[in-house]
């Protein structure tokens, strides 16, 4: 098979990366081998020739939202392929707002580009790790802005007809850091296009710390580094020498509960912490009922920042108690055993169960302790 596909213009086969060194977390086994296309043609050649073999792959990009098993469970090898896009066009309109980044283009990227061109409306998306063809799978967001309030069409190579073609972004059933590509084997993103504002000015700001004045808008470059200086301060914008980006960023989705359920769990803060710190528990409305901060409940929980010590391999960040960090030596089952001891901790304290973002490979969140 590996012969079959490196014959392909724009395939190169790598026998020696493991997940490793292709995620953030940098915990991982090595794949059977990794495929590296560097054309939309080459993907397209790829994903029918593994599925023909019915050969498992994962698409992989800055690999910043995997958790992948080593051999701390058992897995030093998976029966799985990994490819990776690395065509990185990006093509921005300054006159019409449109903007379109083939898969492999390093998302921060698309937004610095956007941004220096004074288009408007992903500048609260800066910051954020990844490749562009990640964005639509699970509806990528931030600060009170999500890439479905700007993503206008997305192309895809659909597995089961095989078809390459451009779907209307509301095909996707974008929701909640989701989409109908998540978790699925419906189709592999080749590339987006994005409709944005030509004013020079930010999408409309809801989020406190950029604003007093929810609803107003400022220049997007402004915005953008007001942003990036919120994201470094909670240790979200990589970097190789600190350990606090380790990462996979916000760890868990802030849980999207029923109003009784919220005010439930506003009734046990009050019991517990007291009238103040129930008045300001962050909910807010959400499709489905009201979505609740998961690093307020996990704080609330007893799991404060640098959790459980400064010693342990895997730790939550000192800056954000929402990520949960590789400090250099952490396996795995590191990770998996501080995952599952932050959720149920909060779910014995509010009985709220809180979701994991990451994709998981060959792991699994409440399996056996190793």
């Amino acid at each position: 098979m590996t012969q079959h596909l490196q014959e392909f213009v724009g395939v190169d086969i790598d026998y020696d990366s493991s997940f490793a060194d292709m995620t953030t977390l940098r915990v991982g086994g090595r794949p059977l081998y990794t495929v590296r296309c560097s054309n939309p043609d080459a993907v397209a050649f790829v994903v029918k020739a593994l599925d023909s073999e019915n050969i498992p792959f994962v698409i992989v990009g800055d690999g910043s939202n995997l958790l992948v098993a080593d051999e701390s469970c058992g897995l030093a090898r998976l029966n799985i392929v990994a490819v990776t896009l690395e065509f990185t066009d990006i093509q921005v309109n300054t006159d019409s707002g449109i903007v379109r980044a083939g898969a492999g283009a390093e998302w921060d990227e698309v937004v610095r580009r956007s941004v220096e061109a004074g288009l408007g409306g992903i500048e609260c998306l800066s910051g954020i790790p990844g490749r562009a063809g990640a964005v639509p799978v699970q509806n990528v967001g931030a600060y009170g802005t999500e890439i479905a309030e700007t993503l206008t069409w997305v192309r895809l190579y659909e597995r089961e007809t095989e078809e390459d073609h451009w779907v209307k972004a509301e095909e996707l059933e974008l929701g909640y850091r989701s989409s109908n590509l998540k978790y699925t084997n419906r189709a592999v993103v080749i590339a987006i296009e994005l409709q944005l504002t030509t004013d020079g000015l930010s999408a409309p700001l809801r989020f406190g710390q950029l604003t007093e004045n929810p609803g107003e808008r400022r220049p997007v470059a402004e915005v953008r580094e007001a942003v990036l200086q919120l994201r470094r301060g909670k240790g979200m914008v990589l970097n190789e020498q600190d350990y606090d980006t380790w990462s996979a960023g916000s760890f868990f989705t802030n849980p999207v509960v029923e109003p009784a359920v919220a005010d439930a769990v506003q009734a046990k803060v009050r019991e517990i912490r007291g009238e103040e710190d129930a008045a300001n528990m962050p909910r807010f409305a959400a499709p489905g009922g009201e979505k609740l901060s998961a690093a307020w409940l996990i704080d609330r929980a007893g799991f404060k920042k640098g959790y459980p010590s400064m010693d342990a391999p895997a730790r939550l960040s000192t800056r954000h108690t929402l990520a949960l960090t590789n400090r250099g030596a952490a396996t795995t089952q590191d990770i998996v055993k501080l995952a599952r001891r932050v959720r149920d901790g909060v779910e014995c304290e509010y009985g709220v169960t809180l979701v994991p973002e990451p994709v998981w490979l060959g792991c699994e969140l409440d399996e056996a302790e190793a």
